[in-house]
């Protein structure tokens, strides 16, 4: 993977940032995303932030690389800390961290979220805390995409601000766990992502049935049940 050529993943994070965009891309890592969309984009401007000196000074120097400097700034900070009022950002990408990172990235960095219109995350793991703190925060999911690449499946959302209150009117529990578009598409990939979870649920359930009775257990035995029904009714 390069600036020029994308994995699939970023690929289709890249599908969801508007022409002409003042992209934030929070932990960069190479900054083959911003470049590759500047690259093909000659109005497009970004931020890509990096907390961690390694992949920062990587994508310092693709930047330079790409002769881009003009365009795309590097900084080194810690989620949306990078972002400043005068950069007028509009769009957020955060990819391929955990779920309930980037809700916190989110929740942090509340602040810097005034003038942004939408936010694109792929999550590698745990889209429901991203789903949950979208739904409590004045933003609305607009659609989602589902992919399969180097035997790992990922998901991404693509939010603008807005109001949920249809989109979540009913099965809000099952939306939030599998994704409302993604229910409604049910594509293969969406079922052998959920049919493997399903499969893995059911032998942790199991292990429990077998396990001491305890309140904890209890309780992990109830939402495991939970999540095996919700599953079962969308694969069915």
């Amino acid at each position: 993977m390069n600036e020029r050529h994308l994995s699939e993943r970023l690929l289709k994070v890249a599908d969801f940032v508007p022409e002409g965009a003042n992209l934030a891309d929070i932990g960069s890592d190479h900054a083959y995303l911003p470049t590759y969309l500047a690259l093909h984009d000659a109005t497009l401007t970004a931020i890509a932030g990096e907390v961690n000196e390694g992949p920062y000074q990587s994508a310092v120097m693709q930047v330079k690389r790409s002769e881009l400097t003009d365009r795309i700034k590097v900084r080194k900070g810690d989620g949306l800390n990078v972002i400043e009022v005068e950069d007028q950002i509009n769009v957020i990408s955060i990819a391929g961290m955990g779920g309930a990172l980037i809700q916190t990235i989110l929740e942090q960095g509340k602040d810097k979220l005034g003038a942004v219109e939408r936010l694109i995350l792929q999550p590698n793991v745990g889209a429901i805390f991203i789903r949950e703190w979208l739904s409590q925060n004045g933003w609305v999911l607009i659609d989602e995409a589902i992919l399969e690449e180097d035997e790992k499946i990922y998901e991404v959302l693509v939010a603008e601000k807005g109001t949920d209150q249809f989109l979540y009117k009913e099965q809000r529990e099952a939306k939030l766990l599998l994704g409302p578009f993604l229910m409604k598409q049910c594509s293969a990939i969406f079922k052998k992502k959920w049919g493997h979870e399903l499969k893995h649920w059911q032998q942790i359930l199991k292990r429990l049935e077998t396990a001491k009775e305890t309140e904890s257990n209890e309780q992990r035995k109830k939402e495991l049940e939970q999540k095996i029904l919700i599953t079962k009714e969308a694969l069915s």
